[in-house]
């Protein structure tokens, strides 16, 4: 398996210099690439094909372009390649419904990356701290916060400037061991499997009884607004205006990360506590075209959960299913009745059945149910969410998420055992079981 380990770099002011010289030279190129590709006929093969006739032209330039013999090889051939990458990633993007244009040629603020493919690339101790030993280029100092898996092999370099103007190193391996076998699905105990409903009000909500917060970042948003009312007022591209811009990019980097980060351990902690995962897989592009709470919809980033908690439960072993939305919060788990209700109704009540619980604990098990049917597995009749009251659900706060990678197992367990205690019910009854979907 392939993963991306990411680390600060610290150049000097030279090295900077340097950095940026080798960034732009590879600007330059992909320009240059980009114009010889829209000049070669789509009937002399495919996009990938035509890229790599551009890529063979490389010895050609550096006999009149001087500036590529200063960048080393492995780094140019993927700067051409990125070509057949990027028109693939536009692609990818029309069939999910996004419309798409054309690629454009690259702007010195909008190019700030460049690879070293396979070689070209060592780290290395000098002067008693680690660098990145990078060739045709520098030792540039590297700040590796955590060391990089004995078992793996390093395939790339990406060396990346944000618009804050920090420098990146991205190091691409690939993992030598195989990692564990799925369990199969008819060994799978129930309480190794979790059905997440995501939100608004409340970020995620398991059929555990588990609800996490959302992450507050209203503090952040508002030092941004700040930041950029202050840019506007300032003359355009002058000395005061680049300064004022990169505040403004760190303001978003700041908001970026810790979104990100909150994503990463509570998709982690799901990845490796279960079995089986169930999500929704949403219309967020539908919904963000919608007038009603897109920018809401927007910093909830549920379309980079999942796939982040799809990657992860892919390096545990853990099943993953993304099921239909439509209904999981109007069906009623225990008996399959529908009942509109509108948004600010949050608690679910069959007027069928009599079934009570939580609107989202509701559409959590609404979504396992689904998942277990998508995948094929058995399940038996019974009333899968009485333990599931709004009394049963253990709130946990974002910042708890953030501050120790994920709710606990205890947390959840004591705050679920006093509910059921105080209700009169042991833990887990009648949780075995979840309704044919």
């Amino acid at each position: 398996m392939n993963y991306n380990y990411r680390y600060r770099l610290k150049p000097t002011e030279s090295q900077r210099e340097t950095l940026d010289y080798h960034r732009d030279t590879c600007r330059q190129l992909y320009n240059h690439a980009l114009y010889r590709f829209n000049q070669i006929p789509e009937d002399e093969g495919t996009v990938k094909q035509r890229v790599r006739t551009i890529r063979d032209e490389l010895p050609a330039l550096k006999d009149w372009w001087d500036a590529l013999t200063d960048v080393y090889s492995k780094v140019l051939q993927p700067t051409v390649m990125r070509i057949a990458k990027n028109i693939n990633a536009l692609g990818k993007l029309k069939e999910q419904g996004y419309k798409v244009g054309e690629l454009r040629w690259q702007s010195p603020r909008e190019f700030r990356s460049f690879t070293y493919n396979q070689s070209g690339f060592e780290l290395d101790k000098k002067s008693g701290q680690t660098v990145l030993s990078l060739s045709k280029l520098a030792d540039i100092p590297i700040q590796l916060h955590r060391p990089l898996p004995e078992d793996a092999t390093v395939k790339q370099v990406t060396l990346k400037k944000e618009k804050t103007g920090e420098w990146f190193a991205i190091f691409g391996i690939e993992m030598d061991t195989e990692p564990p076998a799925k369990p199969s699905l008819e060994d799978i105990d129930t309480d190794e499997m979790v059905g997440i409903d995501v939100g608004i009000l409340k970020y995620a909500h398991d059929t555990d009884g588990t609800a996490v917060e959302s992450l507050d970042l209203s503090e952040e948003r508002d030092r941004l607004e700040r930041e950029q009312r202050k840019l506007s007022r300032k003359e355009y591209e002058s000395n005061n205006w680049e300064n004022q811009r990169r505040r403004v990019a760190a303001c978003h980097l700041d908001i970026k990360r810790k979104r990100r980060d909150f994503l990463h351990k509570l998709s982690n902690y799901y990845a490796r506590e279960y079995e089986l995962v169930a999500v929704e897989n949403l219309d967020v592009k539908g919904m963000l075209e919608s007038p009603r709470n897109s920018r809401n919809t927007a910093s909830a980033a549920w379309n980079t959960f999942t796939d982040v908690l799809e990657t992860k439960c892919e390096r545990e072993r853990t099943h993953f299913v993304e099921v239909k939305p439509e209904g999981t919060t109007k069906e009623c788990a225990q008996c399959g009745v529908e009942t509109d209700k509108p948004l600010w109704v949050r608690e679910h009540s069959c007027p069928a059945c009599g079934f009570e619980a939580d609107r989202d604990a509701n559409a959590a098990w609404n979504i396992l149910s689904r998942g277990l049917t998508d995948l094929g597995v058995g399940h038996t009749e019974g009333t899968p969410v009485e333990t599931a009251l709004p009394a049963g659900t253990a709130v946990v706060p974002a910042k708890r998420v953030v501050e120790a990678g994920s709710p606990t197992l205890s947390e959840r367990s004591e705050a679920q055992s006093a509910s059921d205690h105080s209700s009169g019910q042991s833990p887990r009854e009648d949780v075995s079981a979840s309704r044919v979907g």
